[in-house]
């Protein structure tokens, strides 16, 4: 998987942090090996309208396999399990295989070693399904380079993933153009002939709506954990330290605990995390508001994202940054682990896998996430997330009759938590990829080798849970977190909507990643920021405003 070192740009960030979603979704434990040690606008012209978007949306049904989990999910938090469940209580949600027998290219990221081709996995899982899968997978990253390339060429797969982070220059055009309408096969009340497409959440079918039409197969999010604020709970328990509750009680606590002679620094880059504790809008198309006079204020206008980067700012100026983290090298993951830096800010699938990692070294490591806090005595903004970032699409050029094969395969690697297609898809063949010992589910050596290096997964998956029976301490703090930012958490202007930019103006925004990274660094000013923020204006950013009133006011977002 990538390295998640400081000063990501925001496509790595995303990218890294669902590579490790990826890899625990549905429930998918990171174990060890016997005897080893362990958000983007797409579509075509303009949107659907609210009106249309009831008439393309799927019927939703819950799923009648899934179990119940053992912390609920409720009021946007996601489905809580610490258990695992034998074999013989497992559900089964697709009886047997419905596929007809026909074969497929599927073309998906991949973070690690591509498995060997004709493998006891994906043998095991063709033979379920019904089908036989040519896996075209590429390295996760650079996929965005050969995703490109292959959308502009002739010859596309017959199925083809595309994370939200990759939908940049002509990709969001391609997808409208390149891949099938899956409106008359799941709108509505047809979604019932696949039942577990049925019971992904609708939101998450909302965020697949690209170009006016139901295209891509998601992959559910989690209403918020994009960024996570984690620091080691276990150091600070052992020095009496507290989490801070506001932005100057963050740095009053990193000065105190910082000491480079002992090669200690509070924090990596906690930009992402200022973004949140300061209120300033997520990124496009969900970075506009309603000002005072009712004209629409970008992100880059407000005086919330000037004040995120100052405060930031002030980090790198204190020095309790960590030294690597201010150069931009390294891997900040290491250095968390190690005890350099004790706070760290980064996606949610990496609570998980980096406690197990660390599990057979430092048996204390006790990672968890403080509260998000917000400025000047006012309460923190979390916007939700759309409901899904990763979608499989399908080749426009298959026939009917292929096109409802392929959504069996979707149906398949969407089978809920608890079930039988589930346990497959996320441990392969018991006693060939896994063994139960003490209780727990174990990787064998081919289970590393074959069914770690994620592909299914990326085609469709059930609602987000978080599963992990080998780390109960993990889920209760994962959900736990959950709960209590959920009250603070809103939707944006347009959100859980796909839209695409007029091409002129879809790269107007590219250069802010690295000013920002230079500004907080202090090797550029606010009052350069300020400038680039005019020059956005007169380059495009007053048209880009326009267009976007003209969504709200022709189509009442």
């Amino acid at each position: 998987m990538p390295n998640s070192p400081s000063g990501l740009s925001r496509r790595r960030f995303l990218a890294s942090s669902a590579a490790v979603a990826a890899a625990t979704a549905g429930g998918l434990p990171l174990l060890t090996a016997c005897g080893g040690d362990g958000g983007g606008s797409g579509g075509g012209e303009g949107r659907a309208s609210e009106e249309q978007l009831r008439d393309i949306l799927p019927t939703f049904r819950a799923s009648e396999s899934a179990v119940a989990p053992d912390i609920p999910g409720e009021n946007g938090v996601s489905p809580g399990y610490t258990t695992w469940l034998p074999t013989g209580e497992l559900g089964v949600s697709v009886p047997e295989p419905r596929g007809g027998g026909g074969s497929f290219s599927a073309m998906t990221p991949l973070w690690g070693t591509p498995p060997s081709r004709g493998n006891a996995f994906w043998t095991a899982m063709d033979e379920a399904i019904g089908v036989s899968i040519d896996w075209q997978t590429q390295d996760g990253n650079t996929y965005g380079e050969k995703l490109g390339a292959v959308l502009a060429g002739s010859d596309i797969p017959d199925l083809v993933c595309v994370p939200g982070w990759e939908l940049t220059g002509q990709i969001p055009q391609a997808i409208a153009s390149r891949f099938a309408d899956l409106g008359p096969y799941l709108s509505g009340d047809a979604v019932l002939d696949y039942p577990n497409l049925a019971a992904i959440p609708t939101p998450a079918w909302e965020s697949s709506v690209f170009g006016g039409a139901l295209r891509g197969l998601p992959m559910p999010a989690p209403t918020i954990g994009s960024v996570v604020p984690y620091y080691r709970q276990d150091v600070f328990d052992a020095n009496g330290w507290q989490p801070p509750t506001s932005p100057g009680e963050f740095l009053d606590l990193c000065r105190e605990i910082t000491s480079a002679r002992n090669r200690v620094w509070a924090c990596e880059d906690m930009k992402w995390s200022a973004f949140i504790i300061f209120g300033v809008l997520p990124e496009k198309p969900r970075y506009w508001m309603r000002g005072d006079d009712g004209r629409l204020v970008n992100r880059y206008e407000t005086d919330a994202y000037l004040e995120a980067l100052e405060w930031t700012r002030s980090l790198y100026a204190a020095e309790v940054v960590h030294p690597d983290a201010v150069a931009v090298s390294g891997d900040a993951a290491q250095r968390f682990t190690a005890g350099e830096s004790l706070i760290w800010n980064t996606g949610d699938g990496t609570w998980h896998v980096t406690t197990v990692e660390q599990r057979a070294t430092n048996p204390d490591f006790h990672m968890n996430a403080f509260d998000y806090f917000g400025a000047g005595g006012n309460d923190p903004v979390l916007y939700a997330a759309n409901g899904a970032g990763i979608w499989t699409f399908l080749n426009k050029n298959l026939s009917e009759e292929r096109i409802r094969e392929a959504l069996h395969i979707a149906d398949f690697t969407a089978a809920p938590y608890g079930t039988r297609e589930q346990r497959l898809r996320a441990y392969g063949i018991e006693g060939t990829h896994w063994t139960v010992e003490n209780g727990l589910p174990t990787r064998t050596p081919q289970g590393e080798e074959e069914v770690v290096p994620e592909t299914y997964p990326f085609i469709a998956t059930a609602g987000h849970v978080i599963a992990h029976p080998d780390t109960p301490e993990v889920v209760e703090d994962w959900t736990g977190w959950q709960a209590r930012q959920m009250p603070y958490v809103q939707e944006g202007l347009f959100h859980g909507r796909q839209i695409q930019e007029p091409a002129r103006l879809t790269n107007l925004n590219d250069g802010f990643e690295d000013l920002e990274d230079d500004v907080v660094r202090g090797r550029q000013s606010i009052d350069d920021l300020r400038e680039a923020v005019a020059e956005w204006r007169r380059n495009g950013g007053d048209e880009l405003r326009d267009f976007y009133q003209e969504l709200l006011d022709t189509e009442g977002a």
